[in-house]
């Protein structure tokens, strides 16, 4: 170990993207003019339904503690850890609260921090969420990692005391998103504001514009001199505004409209706001199927979009997951034994059809066995005195070197005897 001795004493301290004045990737202003925060992000629906649909799917899947063994892997229900990641991570929280809180932190800020509650022997007995946007990540005289979380209200019954604490590091459950020096994860929203922004700032048209009323603004032409044309403007305003749109406009002694306005076509305003679906979905790799825009979906291309889905975008966050838990949860000596994992196969899985044909294969060439294909379809399982245990294979298959030897056999006795 003595390899890295020296290595890491002149790194600078992990930089901190909602603090760092060296970067520019932090909430705030857009191009468009439009403010882009975690909580003005999450008024658009585009992003509330990725953040949603990300978040319910992380929750969702089973999560186990499995142990090593000679024939591969066994989940371990007896594991402490087991209770606290399956079912309640604490006392005020379920599994998957717990994780889809944790998971909405992630594809918000970038981070997601938990503390790690522990005995007097080590062994971890809760997880609770901490808000990352309180937590700022540094280093102490040893050069070690700490976590500086500002409290100043009773979020955390953990936590006593009001101000600025110190966590260390092996307190801390840390999952970070994707980042620069691999200690921080920069947040999606403020990497991508602009997108959001051009998203907001549309939507504020679009609200605008309807309020506006039966038409766009425009000029009211009199062919002679109005002594009061505030007068004018408050009762067109009054008769055809908000709220009285597609009423017939009555003009007297000659007077005529004039819209002015670009037509909100000519402005591609549905364009826009369609391709800023889009963008965002792109952001954070969702199919659009999954969030109501179904133009191009087909009854053909779902299903594979869906596969893709869990391929792609949700398998990347689960390694992620999958490997800061037992990093920051198990212990030296269980890391050799035992392993964290979540199960997709119930995503993965086809139609019913599909999925009979595949089982029938597998028990046909024996390598399923009926209590497997049980297992899978979460059905109680067949006695082994029942055979449920049995593997079979198909009878007319046999090995090739094997083919025709019995008959080479029958003919040499043939032989003999004659």
């Amino acid at each position: 170990m003595n390899i890295f001795k020296g290595l890491f004493k002149s790194r600078d301290k992990p930089k901190n993207s909602y603090s760092s004045p060296s970067y520019s990737y932090y909430f705030g202003r857009s191009n468009s003019g439009k403010r882009v925060t975690d909580r003005t992000a999450l008024q658009h629906t585009v992003v509330y339904a990725c953040v949603r649909i990300l978040s319910e799917a992380i929750a969702q899947l089973p999560l186990h503690v499995y142990k090593y063994t000679e024939n591969g892997k066994e989940r371990v229900p007896m594991h402490p850890l087991y209770f606290l990641l399956h079912d309640q991570p604490n006392p005020e929280m379920t599994s998957f609260i717990f994780r889809e809180t944790l998971m909405s932190h992630l594809l918000i800020y970038g981070n997601a921090f938990s503390q790690i509650i522990r005995n007097g022997h080590g062994e971890v007995m809760g997880l609770y969420p901490l808000m990352p946007d309180k937590i700022k990540i540094d280093r102490d005289e040893k050069n070690r990692l700490i976590y500086k979380y500002s409290r100043y209200d009773e979020a955390n019954p953990n936590l006593k005391e009001q101000g600025e604490i110190i966590l260390k590091a092996e307190d801390v459950l840390h999952i970070p998103g994707l980042g620069f020096d691999g200690l921080v994860g920069y947040s999606p929203i403020a990497m991508a504001k602009n997108a959001i922004g051009i998203s907001l700032a549309c939507e504020e048209y679009g609200s605008t514009f309807f309020a506006n009323g039966a038409s766009p603004s425009g000029i009211l032409e009199h062919p002679g001199v109005i002594k009061d044309p505030e007068k004018i403007r408050q009762g067109w305003h009054n008769a055809y505004g908000s709220g009285n749109s597609h009423k017939v406009a009555v003009l007297e002694e000659g007077m005529k409209y004039q819209p002015i306005s670009i037509p909100n076509n000519e402005a591609q305003f549905l364009e826009t706001r369609k391709f800023q679906v889009e963008e965002i979905a792109r952001l954070y790799r969702v199919p659009l199927h999954m969030i109501g825009d179904l133009e191009h979906a087909t009854f053909s291309n779902i299903e594979q979009q869906s596969l893709e889905f869990v391929k792609y975008t949700l398998d990347p966050w689960l390694v992620r997951w999958e490997q800061s838990l037992q990093k920051s949860l198990l212990s030296d000596s269980e890391k050799g034994q035992y392993f964290i994992k979540f199960n997709v196969e119930g995503l993965l899985r086809g139609d019913y059809a599909s999925r009979m044909q595949g089982y029938s294969i597998g028990i046909q060439n024996g390598f399923l066995c009926p209590n497997d294909v049980r297992t899978l379809e979460n059905m109680n399982l067949i006695p082994e005195d029942k055979g449920g245990f049995t593997y079979m294979v198909n009878g007319s298959m046999t090995p090739l070197a094997s083919a025709g030897a019995a008959y080479g056999k029958d003919s040499d006795n043939d032989g003999e005897k004659s």
